[in-house]
């Protein structure tokens, strides 16, 4: 049954796609693509479909499709995609590729930022960013993650009944961690919260989703308009202080933007999930909550498990190549399942479940290559100080309903759940 409907609606997905391709493709049409082509932003709970388990053993780098006869492969081995996202002279990730194929997007929608960009644009940007991120400079932050998350654990404390942990805590954590880092007002977190969200999800339509990011990228132009004006002790005042003449305003937006919302919405969702995981693991629960030691291998396995954010940029070959065995012609488009490859059972046995105890290569999570998520260390400190601080503050908690009743967005780059209720005593 499942493949006869996913014929059906690959066959009226290209009736549909050929009718208004001469108008160009309507990308709010997107959640209507094969399931085949959606697998790797599918779940059951907290693991990939099965299907995405299938095809990795089947073809680690698979065709799919996609309309206007756009060459596409999906990659879900973990050596494969090791290969694609290390391929930086290979592969471009640049926006223009998306905005010169006639698919409904604008090269004015583009977001900026290190993610869409190519050397030697990206290597300029980058460089520009990297100081902040180094351990040494984050180190300065570590008691302000603490403070933020005790307040936060004292705002539960006060509260009569279920809490949900997502508007209580892994939201507001985030939030606060990279408004500071960046010297934005707080006040502002809802809106953040709102476009960072609705950027990621792509069931309402990818029209949506870089809408959200339009929203965003406005309100951090003006952010950025009254940092050069005055400029303020965090990385957007330190980079008008020290860079000013060698980023413009549109770049600034760009990289405030992807420092937000790569450090937002990721993180609040491997807090959400995390503790999900803890609560159906009392093993795991006891770990964390007794031993200190436990906090780090836990963060680190977590992190492969949930893989939170599902696919890496999009990659478009420069030239024809080959990888384990697949010939990829120039212009052809590849996607690169993290969830996938960080399930990959070339990594070890039983992939499936939480084992912080197991010797396995560097996992997947925050990508690979040049495009490596610069905030990775920042994210990992913000989950290695919530994590204990919150099981320790709340030995008794517990979901405040039956897991099964738990709702996890539907398709999304970054995954996550809607609501976590949880009752603290």
């Amino acid at each position: 049954m499942s493949n006869l409907r996913s014929n059906i609606v690959s066959w009226l997905g290209r009736k549909y796609f050929s009718r208004i391709q001469k108008n160009g493709f309507d990308l709010s049409k997107m959640s209507f693509l094969p399931d085949a082509t959606l697998a790797p932003l599918r779940r059951d709970g907290l693991d990939p479909i099965t299907d995405l388990s299938r095809t990795r053993a089947k073809e680690p780098i698979s065709k799919i499709w996609l309309p206007f006869g756009i060459n596409a492969w999906l990659v879900t081995g973990y050596d494969e995609t090791k290969a694609v996202l290390g391929k930086a002279k290979g592969f471009s990730s640049d926006f223009t590729n998306l905005a010169e194929r006639n698919i409904g997007v604008a090269p004015q929608q583009n977001p900026g930022g290190l993610g869409f960009s190519d050397p030697p644009t990206h290597t300029r940007l980058r460089r520009l960013l990297t100081p902040e991120f180094t351990m040494r400079r984050l180190s300065r932050l570590t008691p302000r993650i603490h403070s933020i998350v005790e307040e936060r654990l004292d705002e539960m404390a006060a509260a009569e009944g279920p809490v949900d942990l997502v508007e209580s805590f892994a939201l507001p954590i985030p939030a606060l961690v990279i408004c500071e880092l960046l010297g934005v007002p707080y006040e502002d977190r809802d809106d953040f919260q709102r476009h960072s969200t609705a950027r990621f999800d792509l069931f309402g339509g990818a029209n949506a989703s870089l809408g959200a990011m339009s929203d965003s990228l406005s309100y951090l132009h003006g952010i950025v308009r009254k940092q050069r004006e005055t400029p303020g002790d965090g990385l957007l005042g330190m980079l008008v202080k020290e860079h000013g003449d060698e980023v413009d305003d549109q770049e600034l937006a760009g990289l405030a933007d992807g420092v937000l919302t790569g450090g937002l919405e990721t993180t609040a969702s491997m807090l959400a999930l995390g503790t999900l995981v803890l609560l159906q693991a009392p093993e795991h629960f006891a770990a964390i909550r007794d031993h200190d030691n436990s906090v780090d291998p836990f963060v680190e396995e977590l992190l492969r498990y949930l893989t939170v954010v599902q696919v890496a940029f999009p990659r478009f070959a420069r030239e024809d190549m080959e990888i384990a065995g697949t010939r990829i012609s120039a212009g052809d488009l590849v996607l690169c399942s993290l969830s996938g490859a960080n399930r990959d059972e070339k990594l070890g046995p039983d992939m499936e479940r939480v084992d912080p105890h197991r010797q396995a290569p560097s996992h997947l999570a925050f990508g690979y290559g040049i495009h490596r998520c610069i905030g990775a260390e920042l994210a990992k400190m913000e989950l290695r100080a919530a994590y204990p601080a919150l099981i320790r503050r709340f030995p008794e908690m517990r979901l405040a309903v039956p897991a099964e009743k738990l709702s996890f967005r539907k398709l999304s780059i970054v995954y996550g759940v809607d609501e976590l209720p949880v009752l603290l005593r």
